[in-house]
């Protein structure tokens, strides 16, 4: 069932004007106090993590309003919530060492036996991913089951793939926006069962770019992972297997080079990306420039 161009309005107003209902309502009660929830960004200076439940809250609003029906719904919802879920988890209780270690670091600790927040963070937003995938993945009259287990379980991992994706890019004021801005639109334009979905991500986008722009707010894995697990899910519902296949790929390499290479260095000696990731952003003090 195709979503209706006017709902799709709907469906971004909606992700737009909760995201900053939310954020201003978090300003006035805070959980555990304003402190617990600021961060030093690049440049030294504190910002704050309340971005990331507010785009949470307007993403889930959104989905629920743009979603084309009761599965697609639950599939989003799911996916979303575990997204920002544990990535708030990890967000408020990781420290410093802990994170510098990457998913590599996280995974080898859960090889040992040790449980870090991250590797909460990768085991709860791996299970919602499979959950959603589950949901969102319907079994053609005729395939074989151990087929269908399997595209499930490669939808699951397009999920949670997306969702650490979106969070890898949030190290610059933007960035993360930007991305999910850009591969929202199409899926918001498209046909496909995830319209509702890329929808609601430009209305959040829109909502939270310009604090996010001004260095006031950051994503932090809780909105981040949020956006992404809902990317991810938006093209399980919409793409054609082929696609998703394609887009697993694309975003399993990326993951895979993302611990030996620098997005940050890559994006800023290209020059067509680093115009785009600059885009509205103060520019960085250079001593002697």
């Amino acid at each position: 069932m195709t979503v209706s161009v006017p709902r799709r309005l709907v469906t971004a107003l909606v992700a737009s004007v909760v995201t900053s209902a939310a954020r201003g309502a978090l300003d006035q009660q805070t959980p555990g106090g304003q402190t617990r929830w600021t961060r030093t960004n690049h440049r030294g200076e504190d910002v704050s993590l309340l971005e990331g439940p507010a785009v949470a809250a307007g993403l889930l609003a959104g989905v629920v309003v743009g979603a084309p029906g009761a599965r697609a719904g639950l599939a989003l919802g799911l996916a979303t919530a575990a997204g920002a879920t544990f990535g708030i988890v990890d967000d408020l209780e990781e420290d410093v060492e802990e994170r510098r270690k990457g998913l590599r670091g996280h995974l080898g600790a859960l090889a040992h036996g040790r449980v870090t927040t991250g590797g909460l963070k990768v085991i709860g937003i791996g299970l919602g991913s499979l959950a959603a995938a589950a949901v969102a993945t319907r079994r053609p009259a005729g395939r074989r089951s151990t087929a269908h287990l399997a595209d499930v379980a490669a939808s699951g991992a397009l999920v949670a793939l997306a969702a650490n994706f979106v969070n890898l890019l949030d190290l610059r004021p933007g960035r993360a926006l930007k991305v999910a801005s850009i591969a929202g639109a199409p899926l918001a334009l498209g046909p496909g069962d995830g319209a509702g979905a890329g929808a609601a991500v430009l209305g959040v986008a829109s909502a939270a770019l310009d604090q996010d722009l001004a260095e006031l707010d950051m994503l932090g894995d809780g909105g981040a992972n949020a956006l992404g697990a809902a990317l991810g899910t938006a093209v399980v519902l919409g793409a054609p297997r082929p696609v998703r296949l394609a887009v697993l790929g694309g975003l399993a390499a990326l993951t895979v080079a993302s611990e030996k290479v620098s997005f940050t260095k890559v994006i800023e000696s290209t020059p067509v990306l680093r115009d785009i990731d600059a885009w509205g952003r103060r520019p960085v003090h250079r001593p002697g420039a």
